[in-house]
C-alpha cells in the first residue's frame, strides 16, 4: 500500500453507506478486496463486482487477507440505526472500536482493518471511532479528516434539497449542475420568538465546532484519547463561552437570557421541529411538542435506562461536594475542590467523562440529561421513535433546549466559582505597564473608529462526498450565515520600566445592555464576557503601539477550515487537518448587533506573562491558532490562569460596572464599540 495514506483513509470515510467496493474519490480510487472483506450479501458477487467497478479507476489498491476481528461489542448499535455519544452503551462500543484502531501496529494494518470493518458496523459509529483514532495516533495525525458536513450533510441541510440534487445529478452533467439554495430559517415561522436566533443555533459552523471539539476531547475511550491537560476545565470553559455568546445574540434580537432548565419535572414550553432526516435509516429526527415533561427513560432496545430520581440524586451529591469544598473519590478519599484544580475535577464529574473521580456515586448527569431530553417524545419506545436533535452530539446545538440545559450546567459551575476568593490586586495588576488608549477599526481607509459591521453572507458548498448512490461529480448547495467585516484592534501601551517586559494581551467583549436596552449590572455582565483573543506581546521600554487583526484570533479558525472540503482541495497536503481544525468559527466572532447599532464594551488587559507562562509555543504554527477552546496538541494548556480570567470569579459588591472593575488598574482599558448590522446578503467570492 504505497499510495498516500490521506487518499486511502479519505476513501474509507466518505460516502459512508456506499459499500467499500464502490469507487471512491469521485470514481478515481478503487479498493481491490479479497473475498473475506465482502459482507454476506455481496460475497458471492465479489468477482463480478471487482470487474464491474475496478476497471476504470485511476488508482487500484490491493488489500491483504486479515484475521477478522471480533465485532460483537458493536451489536448494540444497528448498522442503520442511530448512534449517539450521549448513550452510555454506544460510548462503550465506540471505546472498544477506538482501542481496536489504536492497537493496529502501523497505518497499513489500520487501513486494512478499517476497510474490513466499515460495511459491518453503524456508519456514524465507524466514522467517529476512526476519526478519534486518526487524531490520536502519532503516525496518522496528519491524515485529513472530512467534516461531518461532508460525511453526513443530512444532519445540517434542509431535506427538500436532496431530491433536487439527485434530479440534477441524473439529468445534468457535472459542469451544468446549479447550486440549490437552503433557506435561512426553515424550521419554524416568525410566530415563534425563538426563531429570531435560529440563524445562530442552526448555523452549520456552530455544530461543526461542537462535533470537532468532542472528537478532540472524547468523554469516553482509551486513556490516551481522554486524559488531556485541564480537560474538565475546558469542558466548562468552552460551553460557558458558548452560552454567553448565545445570550448576547438573544439580547441583540430582543430576547431575554435563556432560562436555566434546572427543575427536571417542570413543563417545557419550547417545542422544536428539526426538519432533518438521517441518511442511515431515512427517518426524521423526532420533534418535541410544546409543554412536554420528562419521564423516566426505559428503552431496553437502545440500552437507555435513566430515572429522574437518579438524576436528582446525582445533582444533589454534586451540589453537596461543591458546598463542602470536597468530593468523594471512588476509594473514599476526600478530594479538594476549593483550589485551582477544583474546576477541572468538577468538569469531569459533571460531564461525566471516564476521568470522573467517582462515577458510581456522582453518576452521569450531563450526558443523561441529553438522553432524557432526546427521548422526551417516546421515553419507553412505545412508538419506535428515534432520538430528537438534542440527543445527538452532531445536531444538539440546533435545539433551543440545548442552551437551557447548558445554562443549568453553567449555573452549577458558577456555584463552585462563587466559593473561591475574589482576585486580589496582586492577581490583576501588572506593575510598570499601563494602557493609554484602546479602540477598534474596520480594515479600510477612513473607517470611523469603534464602529464594526455585520451582514449576511451566502456561501456555496459541495455535498458530493456525502451523498450515497448518486453520480460522481459536484453537488452544490448555498446557505446564508452571519458574517462581520474584518477589523483590527489598536492598543497603545507604555512600559514605564527600563527593561523589556512580556505581557499577555486579553481581549473580551461584553453586552452593555440587555434585551430591553437596559444597562446591565456588572454581576450579570461578568457572566457574559466573551473572549475574543489572547496573545503574547513584547513591550519595549516606553510607548508601544500594538495592532492585532481580527482574523489572527487565537479563538477562531478561518472560514476555509470550518467549511473545508477535502475532496475538492487543490492542495490536500498543505496543512494538517485534524486537531488543528478544532476552533470557534471565525464568522461568528462577533454578535450580530442591530441595524441602528448596538453598543458593546470592549475590554483589554495586559497581564504579566511571567505569571501566565506555562510552556513556550509558536503561535504562528497552524495547529496552535485556536487554543483558547481547544488547547494545544500534546502540550499543556498555554495559560497558567484559570480559564475565563479575570472574569470567572465574583467581585466585591462595590464593583457595580465594568468601569469600576477596571478603574484601579492601569493595565486594563474599556472602550464602547457599536456593532451595526446591515440586512443585506453578500455572496462569498
Amino acid at each position: 500500500m504505497a499510495s498516500n495514506n490521506n487518499q486511502l483513509f479519505r476513501g474509507l470515510l466518505q460516502k459512508p453507506y456506499e459499500p467499500i467496493f464502490f469507487p471512491k474519490s469521485d470514481g478515481k480510487l478503487f479498493y481491490d478486496l479479497p473475498g473475506a472483506y465482502f459482507t454476506d450479501e455481496y460475497r458471492e458477487y465479489g468477482p463480478s463486482i471487482q470487474n464491474r467497478f475496478g476497471s476504470n479507476a485511476e488508482t487500484v489498491i490491493p488489500f491483504p487477507n486479515i484475521t477478522p476481528p471480533d465485532l460483537s461489542f458493536a451489536n448494540v448499535v444497528k448498522r442503520r440505526g442511530e448512534f449517539s455519544v450521549f448513550n452510555q452503551a454506544h460510548r462503550r462500543a465506540s471505546s472498544h472500536l477506538i482501542q481496536l484502531f489504536l492497537d493496529q501496529p502501523d497505518p497499513a494494518s489500520l487501513i486494512a482493518t478499517a476497510a474490513y470493518i466499515r460495511d459491518r458496523l453503524n456508519a456514524p459509529l465507524f466514522q467517529y471511532a476512526l476519526s478519534v483514532a486518526l487524531l490520536h495516533r502519532s503516525d496518522t495525525r496528519d491524515v485529513e479528516i472530512p467534516s461531518f458536513l461532508e460525511l453526513f450533510p443530512d444532519r445540517y441541510v434542509d431535506p427538500s434539497v436532496f431530491p433536487k440534487l439527485r434530479e440534477q445529478g441524473n439529468v445534468l452533467e457535472r459542469g451544468n449542475r446549479r447550486a440549490i439554495d437552503i433557506p435561512l430559517n426553515y424550521t419554524a415561522s416568525d410566530q415563534i420568538d425563538e426563531q429570531r436566533v435560529a440563524y445562530w443555533r442552526e448555523d452549520i459552523g456552530v455544530s461543526l465546532h461542537h462535533w470537532h471539539w468532542h472528537l478532540v476531547y472524547p468523554s469516553s475511550g482509551p486513556d490516551l484519547v481522554v486524559r488531556k491537560n485541564r480537560r474538565g476545565e475546558l469542558f466548562y470553559h468552552m460551553h460557558q463561552q458558548t452560552i454567553a455568546r448565545y445570550n448576547i445574540e438573544r439580547f441583540a434580537n430582543g430576547l431575554p437570557r435563556v432560562r436555566s432548565f434546572s427543575q427536571l419535572r417542570e413543563t417545557i414550553p419550547e417545542a422544536y421541529f428539526p426538519k432533518i432526516v438521517r441518511t442511515s435509516d431515512g427517518r426524521a429526527y423526532s420533534a418535541r411538542y410544546p409543554n412536554q415533561v420528562l419521564n423516566d427513560v426505559n428503552r431496553a432496545e437502545d440500552e437507555s435506562v435513566v430515572k429522574i430520581v437518579d438524576m436528582e440524586s446525582w445533582i444533589h451529591r454534586i451540589f453537596e461536594a461543591i458546598d463542602n469544598g470536597t468530593a468523594k473519590g471512588a476509594n473514599g478519599e476526600l478530594i479538594p475542590l476549593n483550589n485551582n484544580r477544583g474546576i477541572d475535577v468538577l468538569g469531569d464529574m459533571l460531564e461525566a467523562s471516564t476521568l470522573s473521580i467517582n462515577p458510581t456515586y456522582y453518576g452521569d448527569y450531563h450526558q443523561n440529561g441529553h438522553v432524557m431530553l432526546g427521548y422526551i417524545h417516546d421515553p419507553d419506545n412505545a412508538y419506535l421513535e428515534g432520538v430528537g436533535a438534542i440527543g445527538d452530539n452532531t445536531t444538539t446545538m440546533r435545539d433551543p433546549l440545548f442552551y437551557r440545559w447548558h445554562q443549568h450546567i453553567d449555573d452549577i459551575f458558577v456555584r463552585h466559582k462563587q466559593r473561591l476568593p475574589a482576585y486580589s490586586p496582586q492577581d490583576l495588576q501588572f506593575s510598570d505597564v499601563s494602557i493609554n488608549s484602546y479602540g477598534v477599526q474596520l480594515n479600510k481607509a477612513d473607517a470611523p473608529k469603534n464602529v464594526l459591521l455585520t451582514y449576511w453572507q451566502r456561501t456555496q458548498f459541495d455535498l458530493g462526498t456525502g451523498l450515497d448512490f448518486v453520480p460522481n461529480g459536484n453537488f452544490f448547495v448555498t446557505f446564508t450565515h452571519i458574517q462581520h467585516a474584518p477589523f483590527a484592534y489598536h492598543i497603545q501601551a507604555t512600559n514605564h520600566s527600563n527593561t523589556p517586559k512580556r505581557g499577555y494581551v486579553r481581549l473580551f467583549l461584553a453586552p452593555k445592555v440587555d434585551h430591553k436596552r437596559q444597562l446591565m449590572p456588572f454581576q450579570d455582565q461578568r457572566r457574559h464576557m466573551v473572549e475574543l483573543d489572547k496573545f503574547l506581546v513584547e513591550l519595549r521600554p516606553g510607548s508601544n503601539n500594538i495592532t492585532r487583526r481580527s482574523e489572527q484570533s487565537n479563538l477562531t479558525i478561518p472560514y476555509e477550515r470550518t467549511f473545508r472540503n477535502i475532496a475538492s482541495s487543490r492542495e490536500p497536503d498543505s496543512e494538517p487537518f485534524q486537531f488543528c481544525n478544532c476552533g470557534w468559527p471565525s464568522h461568528l466572532l462577533l454578535p450580530k448587533g442591530s441595524t441602528d447599532g448596538t453598543e458593546y464594551e470592549f475590554f483589554v488587559m495586559i497581564s504579566d506573562y511571567n505569571q501566565d507562562r506555562v510552556e513556550e509555543f509558536n503561535e504562528s504554527d497552524n495547529c496552535n491558532d485556536a487554543h483558547l477552546f481547544c488547547g494545544l496538541r500534546d502540550r499543556k494548556y498555554p495559560d497558567a490562569r484559570s480559564m475565563g480570567y479575570p472574569f470567572d470569579r465574583f467581585t466585591a459588591s462595590s464593583v457595580r460596572t465594568l468601569h469600576d472593575f477596571v478603574r484601579p488598574y492601569k493595565n486594563m482599558f474599556v472602550t464602547t464599540v457599536s456593532i451595526r448590522f446591515t440586512n443585506t446578503v453578500i455572496a462569498r467570492t
